[in-house]
């Protein structure tokens, strides 16, 4: 049996929850974060009484003030983690504690409270076992939580807010890349950059993302899957995607992945492929990898994989690259052996199909 919660949460009845069979056909195909389940999970933060008000009830709109602080100064945070459907028919949630960890760094950036890690992980633990039954019947598939915290005060000052409401919400995912392809196209970005040293480059706050939706446009419009930035001070060097860190294979066994500089965000599974690496006797080198190396390494056949990974995607090949000055292919274009390794084992941790050495699997019944 689980542990008792450790957090005081209200659970409130749905008066008109979606049908079963509504509901069965919504999660038949449901993409990537476009369907989501019946409830909502809240806590309440102010300064005179600190977190309060846990309840767990129907996803329903969140009123908020017009003066509200998120909309003027832009004070928000969020997550991501998965609850995966293991081998038994259990649910289990992976590493929730650390991006737990990682949501509190995220509002110290931002001068935001932390969240307790116990309670963040009992939110998205009660939250997937009352949406379990949405959990969808697609390969690979699972149900994404979206934690987050935004600024409620009404106000207009540029201050940190006296007032915060933390959210959880759950979303039945499929693949998160729609082409199909065996690896993904990325295009680079010339003109934008997504964070610079002193930022808010290693937070996981809204505005990195919307930095990257011009670009990210501009790539797709080109008829490729994703954007990589590089740095903002050279424009040289490799940092991350849109939203997904970077990994670089080479002939002889080496590994090479940019390091965390406070520009690049401190990704979970990027944490979990370095240490399965490790256990594999691969040489890892958290070091700067320049764009001009990127090419000139395909080119010559000594980088023979590249990869990309975070929660949404897992692990996912690149095989071509472009930019203003040309375009190269990386191997042979598809996913290398290494990336097809690391990826599967991660998934059989993931999914209970492997032992689970570290602790990373969190079972949820």
């Amino acid at each position: 049996m689980a542990d008792a919660p450790i957090i005081d949460i209200a659970r409130l009845p749905h008066p008109a929850p979606v049908p079963g069979a509504t509901r069965q056909q919504a999660i038949a195909d449901p993409g990537f974060g476009k369907v989501f389940t019946d409830h909502m999970l809240t806590i309440e933060w102010s300064e005179d009484r600190g977190w309060h008000d846990a309840q767990l009830g129907p996803r329903q709109p969140i009123p908020l003030d017009p003066a509200a602080s998120v909309l003027h100064y832009a004070q928000e945070i969020f997550e991501g983690l998965k609850a995966y459907r293991l081998a038994d028919g259990s649910m289990a949630l992976f590493r929730p504690d650390r991006n737990a960890r990682r949501f509190n760094e995220s509002a110290r950036r931002l001068a935001m409270p932390e969240l307790p890690e116990a309670a963040f992980v009992e939110a998205c633990r009660a939250l997937a076992l009352a949406d379990r039954d949405w959990f969808p019947p697609v390969d690979g598939g699972s149900l994404y939580l979206r934690p987050f915290m935004f600024a409620t005060e009404a106000f207009l000052g540029v201050r940190p807010a006296k007032q915060y409401k933390f959210v959880v919400i759950a979303s039945p995912a499929g693949n998160y890349f729609k082409s199909g392809a065996p690896a993904v196209s990325i295009w680079v970005a010339a003109d934008h950059t997504r964070a610079a040293p002193g930022g808010t480059g290693a937070a996981k706050c809204g505005g990195n993302y919307a930095a990257s939706l011009v670009p990210q446009a501009d790539a797709i419009a080109r008829g490729h899957d994703q954007v990589v930035f590089l740095d903002a001070a050279e424009r040289r060097w490799i940092e991350e995607l849109g939203g997904m860190n970077l990994f670089f294979v080479f002939a002889d066994g080496t590994l090479i992945t940019p390091p965390l500089t406070g520009t690049i965000l401190p990704g979970i599974t990027r944490d979990s492929l370095l240490l399965l690496a490790r256990e594999e006797g691969l040489t890892i080198r958290e070091e700067r990898y320049a764009i001009d190396q990127w090419r000139d390494d395909a080119e010559s056949g000594r980088l023979v994989e590249t990869f990309a990974c975070g929660t949404a995607a897992v692990v996912t090949p690149v095989g071509r690259v472009a930019g203003e000055d040309g375009a190269f292919t990386i191997g042979s274009g598809g996913p290398g052996q290494t990336t097809q390794r690391l990826r599967e084992r991660l998934v059989a941790i993931q999914r209970g199909a492997a032992p689970d050495p570290h602790g990373w699997v969190m079972r949820l019944d």
